[in-house]
């Protein structure tokens, strides 16, 4: 993670939201990741992780990774499962990174609870202790903040065409952070929604942060995360996951395409990032990607 010396931009006005301008937000991030080869911020695109797929399609392995590149305002953002992305201009912090990754095909499914316990790790490091265990992760990789979503985090994975390693992957992460609005957009979703403001209003610590300081630590420990799983393997997943799991001990239904397929209580992940339910039946292990989870009513 950077240097608490590392320049960063002005704090984030909590009442409007307003972000630096790019070329600022671009050359503070810059400063804070020197190890990124590439790092852009942009006004406006359709989407940060269809643009860096883009450019890995036709870089031809000349560029190397990680990269960073995030927008003021996404007009065809996606979220999981290909739902859609609300959102304003100033409204959200919206960056992708893509990362060449190591790792057989089998183990892709678990990158997405282990980048969104890196994600939940890198948040609350940014906060004083006694606020921290209020910002948690729901399975796969939502964050929340007193169980309302703060943000979510997409990841795409594609075979680079140029390597002759079977598994060298490129691996694009992407997340939307709410900054202000959460208001109306709950409205508009029909379920609780945080934003940063909010955690300022609570935390005087996050008040102070920056737009550099939470797109660099996500970016941070996200590049960390993944070269941890590279040389020392999942092993102690279950355990990290456990410190920021928000549905632990809670009783939850499990839906595939908006039916019922399970429902009992949520005990931790396993190994494989597959979350682990237990009921009458026994203990099951949900499958990453596949189904999705929420809070029974």
């Amino acid at each position: 993670m950077p240097s608490t010396d590392a320049p960063e931009t002005q704090a984030l006005p909590q009442a409007a939201g307003f972000l630096p301008e790019p070329a600022a937000l671009a050359s503070s991030l810059q400063a804070a990741l020197p190890h990124f080869p590439q790092v852009g911020w942009i006004d406006v695109t359709g989407s940060t992780n269809a643009d860096l797929l883009e450019r890995a399609r036709n870089d031809h392995g000349k560029m190397m990774r990680p990269w960073l590149l995030g927008t003021h305002l996404q007009n065809q953002g996606r979220g999981r499962a290909g739902r859609a992305w609300h959102n304003q201009a100033g409204a959200s912090l919206m960056f992708s990174c893509a990362f060449d990754v190591f790792l057989p095909t089998r183990q892709l499914p678990s990158l997405a609870p282990l980048l969104g316990m890196a994600s939940c790790e890198a948040l609350r490091s940014l906060l004083a202790p006694d606020q921290q265990a209020r910002l948690a992760m729901k399975w796969p990789n939502d964050l929340l903040w007193d169980q309302a979503k703060l943000a979510g985090i997409l990841i795409e994975s594609s075979r680079t065409g140029t390597s002759p390693v079977s598994d060298h992957h490129l691996i694009i992460i992407g997340i939307g952070l709410n900054l202000q609005g959460a208001e109306a957009l709950a409205s508009l979703l029909n379920r609780p929604v945080a934003d940063w403001s909010h955690i300022s209003a609570a935390d005087t610590t996050a008040a102070q942060v920056t737009a550099s300081a939470l797109v660099s630590r996500c970016a941070q420990a996200w590049h960390q995360a993944l070269n941890h799983v590279t040389s020392a393997g999942l092993a102690d997943l279950p355990e990290r996951f456990a410190r920021v799991d928000a549905l632990a001990g809670l009783r939850i239904d499990v839906l595939d395409d908006g039916h019922l397929c399970q429902t009992g209580i949520a005990c931790g992940i396993d190994a494989n990032g597959h979350l682990l339910l237990r009921n009458t039946h026994g203990l099951h292990a949900i499958s990453v990607g596949e189904i999705s989870a929420r809070l029974a009513s």
